[in-house]
């Protein structure tokens, strides 16, 4: 009898450091996607603040879809008001042509839900920091021309949909207070 308390005691054993060999895995291929997404995201995207990437994982920002928050000032521009507007949502998709993303492309389809459902604002936080981090790299007329490109198209997207039959003040409170952060990132 002592000998079978004995096997099972060593069967429990074995059971619960197989599970516990397991949850490591587990985590340690979690933390290695992480990373393997981190390692990708910089290549595709240039960026190399450390923080900034791992934030931008935790996101779920992944090459695939970085090309759409490139295009978050402007969705972030649409949702000021609180809506989503139709001149806002083809002023939008119509910058994202002519920034080349495909159509059934994954960022794309993180661009529509965006605008489907406004993002979080740790995303735009995220771009912000973005921005900045983007500005300190460029020299500064560059940085100027990727400012004045980013607030151009902003502005066109909160001009989209704003007046009375064409009159009257085209850009919100809350718009015009999205474009002072976007300037204020660079």
């Amino acid at each position: 009898m002592h000998d079978g308390l004995d096997e099972r005691g060593r069967a429990l054993e074995g059971a619960f450091f197989l599970q516990k060999d397991r949850a490591l895995l587990e985590k340690l291929r979690a933390e290695m996607a992480t990373e393997e997404k981190r390692v990708s995201l910089a290549k595709s995207s240039g960026i190399t603040d450390e923080d900034l990437l791992n934030e931008l994982v935790a996101l779920e920002i992944d090459p695939a879809s970085f090309a759409s928050f490139a295009l978050l000032p402007l969705v972030q521009v649409a949702w000021a008001d609180g809506k989503m507007q139709k001149a806002e949502r083809e002023a939008i998709m119509s910058a994202a042509e002519q920034s080349g993303l495909n159509k059934d492309s994954a960022a794309l389809e993180v661009l529509e839900s965006w605008l489907d459902e406004a993002p979080g604002s740790e995303l735009f936080d995220a771009w912000k920091q973005y921005a900045g981090s983007l500005k300190n790299s460029l020299e500064e007329n560059q940085a100027s021309n990727l400012q004045n490109r980013i607030l151009g198209r902003a502005r066109e997207v909160a001009e989209a949909a704003g007046g009375v039959l064409g009159f009257g003040n085209k850009v919100s409170d809350e718009e015009a207070a999205v474009l002072e952060e976007l300037a204020a990132a660079f």
